[in-house]
């Protein structure tokens, strides 16, 4: 059995990472990230993968590695995404918008986790398996009655249709497999950071939570209702 968490340097990866070795310690559990990490031999069965996670070329030859060796994966988990970074902030109003930043904001929180959706879909066993993608609540276009935050939730809609429309051809193609669109809450990390401040304590998550949370949630799903966009306590949230 084979795990995949794209992004796992970043808070809410790592604790993925480390939640799915725990969950599945047969497993073993491929930890991908742009940035170098160390293999903790004393965890043989959680191996770091050093990969540029937005160039697809890089994605396909480090599959085409995985194919040489018959690698399938159970559980897959993109956990890339930004709500701010040095080139972009969320917006306030129309006049903060620009072409930059939207471009920016949809190549990161939708174009790259739709290069692996794109990429696995030969990857997975004719048994149940999952295929997760970090989403958000303010994602959804039915529930937003607050605006701002333009790019961030553009990007986050485009990247649920995506889904939405990829697990209409998953369904033919790895037919075991449910497609999810996951909202974490609101977790202690530096993606959140700067908009903690009117977060209730009881309503700001550790990464541990948020992933403890997840792993077990995939444990639940059954393809037939896939796809699915759910929120870390199991609810259903509107497309």
């Amino acid at each position: 059995m084979n795990v995949l968490v794209i992004g796992s340097s970043g808070a809410i990866g790592k604790a993925i990472a480390q939640q799915m070795h725990k969950a599945f310690p047969q497993a073993t559990v491929y930890a991908v990230s742009r940035q170098a990490q160390e293999n903790d031999h004393a965890q043989v069965n959680l191996k770091a993968v050093q990969l540029d996670t937005t160039d697809e070329q890089a994605i396909a030859d480090w599959l085409a590695e995985c194919k040489q060796h018959d690698m399938q994966f159970h559980h897959v988990v993109c956990t890339t995404g930004i709500l701010h970074d040095s080139e972009v902030q969320p917006e306030k109003r129309l006049e903060d918008i620009t072409p930059e930043a939207l471009q920016h904001y949809f190549a990161i929180n939708t174009v790259l986790p739709m290069l692996w959706i794109k990429q696995l879909v030969g990857f997975f066993p004719s048994e149940h398996s999952t295929l997760t993608v970090l989403s958000a609540r303010v994602g959804s276009i039915e529930d937003n009655g607050l605006g701002g935050w333009y790019g961030y939730r553009a990007s986050k809609a485009a990247l649920n249709m995506l889904v939405k429309t990829a697990a209409v051809e998953y369904k033919r193609r790895a037919k075991h497999t449910s497609l999810i669109c996951y909202h974490p809450g609101t977790v202690d990390s530096q993606l959140s950071e700067p908009f903690q401040r009117n977060v209730k304590p009881e309503k700001l998550f550790t990464p541990e939570f948020t992933a403890q949370q997840l792993v077990t949630m995939i444990q639940q799903r059954k393809v037939d209702h896939s796809p699915y966009f759910l929120d870390w306590d199991n609810k259903p949230i509107p497309w």
